[in-house]
């Protein structure tokens, strides 16, 4: 019986295998996050957490307008998600022009892929979903009835932005830097994959805080972000032909830090 040689195109590539055998790294955590965010949703989760910030607040969210809440972690946190984006475009430029840098160009330029793919994603989802923020709700004091995901909702009551969460999404589409590291200094990646996490997390805790998000908005962001930055790599990262070989000399990222 004739044996085809490893690379004969009857038989899959390595390529294709290891994708495969990759996948699960899309699909665990994206299933994990929809189950806990449909119990959260359906069971009222949400609204059991959002009540009790809403009471240790005093029937008010007082903590809307805080200096810490308002502007040190949004809008600081905002300026901060853009100015690493900036630093990695400014990366990207120079490992095209720097021979010694030029094994970055690949992973840098999947992170910026994923970083900007993950946000516009959960922002175009805010304009489709038409869900409120707490705070507009009549439970914590607002004018709105609430009207859940898939219900329809009244014209008159106009247009609604919450859902997912924008600014924890901008906090954990930065798990790409798990899958970047994975490329270019793999030890780095689980402390990167926590780094992004607690950013996010941050993020959302304090959005909550103020009343402009439920938990399950959190929860969806970090899912798409996830999910956009697993499936991107599969596509950008394990399936470039010399992307297990290739690492970054340590010389680039030393002038990097």
């Amino acid at each position: 019986m004739p044996v085809l040689p490893a690379t004969h195109p009857l038989l899959p590539s390595s390529t294709a295998i290891g994708l495969k055998s990759r996948s699960h790294i899309v699909w665990i955590p994206l299933i994990l996050a929809m189950l806990a965010s449909a119990l959260l949703m359906v069971g009222n989760g949400d609204q059991w957490l959002a009540d009790q910030l809403y009471r240790w607040q005093g029937g008010q969210w007082a903590l809307k307008d805080a200096w810490w809440t308002s502007q040190l972690i949004h809008k600081g946190g905002r300026n901060l998600t853009w100015a690493a984006a900036l630093l990695v475009m400014l990366v990207l430029l120079r490992s095209r022009l720097d021979s010694r840098w030029r094994p970055l160009g690949r992973p840098l330029l999947y992170l910026l892929l994923a970083v900007g793919l993950s946000t516009g994603l959960i922002a175009l989802l805010k304009t489709w979903t038409h869900m409120d923020c707490p705070w507009d709700l009549q439970r914590y004091g607002g004018l709105r009835p609430f009207i859940g995901l898939f219900q329809t909702r009244p014209l008159l009551l106009g247009h609604a932005a919450c859902f997912p969460a924008g600014h924890a999404g901008s906090g954990y589409a930065w798990v790409a830097l798990f899958f970047f590291m994975r490329e270019v200094r793999p030890q780095w990646r689980w402390p990167a994959l926590l780094i992004a996490l607690a950013l996010g997390a941050v993020f959302g805790v304090a959005q909550q805080l103020r009343g402009a998000h439920f938990l399950s908005h959190d929860l969806w962001s970090l899912a798409i972000s996830w999910t956009v930055a697993s499936t991107l790599s599969l596509w950008m990262l394990d399936s470039a032909p010399a992307a297990v070989a290739t690492r970054v000399p340590v010389v680039a990222l030393e002038e990097a830090a």
